[in-house]
Parts: C-alpha cells; structure tokens; sequence
C-alpha cells in the first residue's frame, strides 16, 4: 500500500509543533518526527492585541527549523495552522509573511493558515478520536483542546455534532488574573468566574448531558495527567490513552495550581516552558470538568497524545 509523507505544523499561543507522518491509504498515520517547543507567540496579545516582536522573532526562527526538517525528510505536502494568538492579533499578517519566506526558502510552497475556532475544532476531534474508536473506549465524547488562548470544546461519536470555541486558555487566564507565586485566593476566583463565563457560553452550544468520555487534549492537560500518575518524567506512551475518573484529574488540577512555582519545576515530567502557565491551564482544566460533572456523573476521562496536530497531518491527504 502506497503511503504519503506529510509535514504538519500547529502554531498555537504557548508552542509550536511539527508532525512529519506517512499516511497510508487507508488513512492509518505513521509518525516519522513528533517535536514541540514552547515559543509563546501569545505572549501579550490578549492585553496589547499584537503580537510582540521578540515573540514573533522566536517563532519565526523555529519555522525555519521546521521548514529544513521538511526538506530532510523529504515531505510531500505541508500544511501550517495558525490557531489562537494568529486569530487575535492586530499584526497577523506579518506573521503569516514571515512564515511563507521561511518555508520558501526549504523550497515550499507553504501559506499558514489562520483557522477559525470551528476549523480547529473539527481538526482536534479528527486526530484525537481515532485511537479511542480503535481502543473501543465508547462515545459520546467531548473533545477538549486546552491551548494557550482558546479552549474548543467539541462533541461527537463518529463526526463532529456541535462545537464552540472559547478563548480561556493557559497563557491568557495567567495574564490575566493568575500573578501570585503561589496565585493568591482573590486571583483564583477571578479567574474561575471568567472560565465560568465561557463555559456558559459554550453550553449554549454544546450540550454535556449524556457524555461518555471527555478526551482531554494538549500540553496543560497531558501535564496535569503526568501528575495524576506520579510519572518521575514525560511519558507520553503512559500518558495516551490513560483512563481517569474526573475527580482524580481535578484533584491533581488544584494542587498543580496552588504549588509555587519552584514547586512545579521541581517535577521531573514538568516541561519549563508550562512553570508558569500551568496553574492557569490547569484551573481551566478543573473548571472545564466540575462542569461536566454536574451535567454527566458518570463520565470517563482519557487522555490523548494525538490532537490536532494528527488531525491536520491527516488533513493533507483528504483535501483536494
């Protein structure tokens, strides 16, 4: 059976990500390089509304990377997705220069794509419930993508059913609100009621009643699992697929968010690009499923490694 090497890369608030993958023709993906790197694109943006030029600069050197590691391996076809901090911010545009002159000069033709949170969202249900159908953990799910600047939660079984984009997320909640080490008590419930405030917006869109499995997705929801399983370091074959109650989850939540942050460098699963942001994503986190609690009592959580990055990888084969 025939297969095709893709390049895909997801360039969120916090990081930056690249899949090179081989698809074969019955859409099974193949990972040939799975690399991430915190670069904080967002960095400022839900305050100033333009993306800070070190920010960018950063960014845009690791799109060059990205862009040669294409060429070496040889890749067919590249998609770039632009999610949370591109959308927001006054100063796309050049962003988006900036890319294609790093990917024309790997010899690409390659446009970055600032998607909509209904694009991103069917994207993350896409790559992220595969496995989970494969491993006969049942449906309905409700996919949560817990980025940087936005949170999409999306429901479904086989397809996408509804979908709502919120923009409470890791980077944005800790600019907001979360500036204590340890956060102090007046700054969590502050930002718990902005998080309750997007969930109510999302409930007008996607209904949590008879949920069967939340998949949580990205990096401050993989770290809090890490913590749920005592890991002494990053595991990602441990963590994919690991089957929680909610409460064991929002437990582990609250103590990644009232450690200081010498506390949650300490801990040898932490990547240290998330010290400081994950108190944020992870009260988000908790929020997100106290929520779905009180609608489906019964519900399992999993976790997943695959997200949107396999989604938009599996995405370069489908589209004409």
């Amino acid at each position: 059976m025939s297969t095709t090497r893709v390049g895909a890369v997801d360039c969120g608030t916090n990081s930056i990500r690249l899949l090179v993958a081989d698809i074969d023709g019955s859409g099974s993906l193949t990972d040939v390089v799975r690399t991430t790197e915190v670069v904080r694109l967002g960095y400022g943006v839900d305050r100033t509304g333009s993306i800070d030029p070190v920010a960018m600069e950063r960014t845009l050197r690791q799109t060059s990377a990205y862009a040669v590691q294409c060429r070496e391996h040889d890749v067919s076809r590249v998609r770039f997705v632009a999610t949370s901090a591109s959308r927001d911010a006054r100063n796309a545009s050049e962003f988006v220069r900036g890319v294609e002159q790093a990917f024309a000069a790997a010899g690409f033709d390659v446009s970055p794509e600032v998607v909509s949170g209904d694009e991103e969202a069917n994207l993350s249900f896409t790559g992220s419930t595969g496995d989970l159908r494969a491993a006969g953990i049942e449906g309905p799910y409700l996919v949560v993508d817990l980025g940087g600047g936005s949170t999409e939660l999306v429901r479904g079984t086989d397809t996408v059913e509804s979908a709502r984009s919120v923009d409470v997320g890791s980077v944005r909640i800790h600019e907001r609100h979360l500036h204590g080490d340890p956060p102090t008590a007046a700054e969590v419930t502050a930002a718990t009621a902005d998080v309750g405030v997007a969930l109510d917006a999302a409930e007008e869109v996607v209904d949590l009643e008879g949920v069967a499995t939340v998949v949580g997705l990205a990096g401050s929801i993989t770290t809090v699992t890490a913590h749920v399983l005592g890991l002494a370091a990053y595991e990602p074959s441990r963590i994919h697929l690991a089957r929680h109650f909610p409460q064991q989850q929002r437990e582990a939540a609250q103590a990644l968010l009232h450690m200081t942050r010498d506390g949650r460098a300490a801990l040898g699963f932490m990547h240290p690009g998330r010290v400081d942001v994950i108190g944020a994503g992870a009260l988000v986190w908790h929020e997100v499923l106290g929520r779905v609690l009180q609608r489906s009592p019964d519900a399992q959580v999993v976790t997943s490694e695959h997200d949107i990055l396999d989604g938009i990888a599996l995405s370069c084969v489908r589209r004409p």
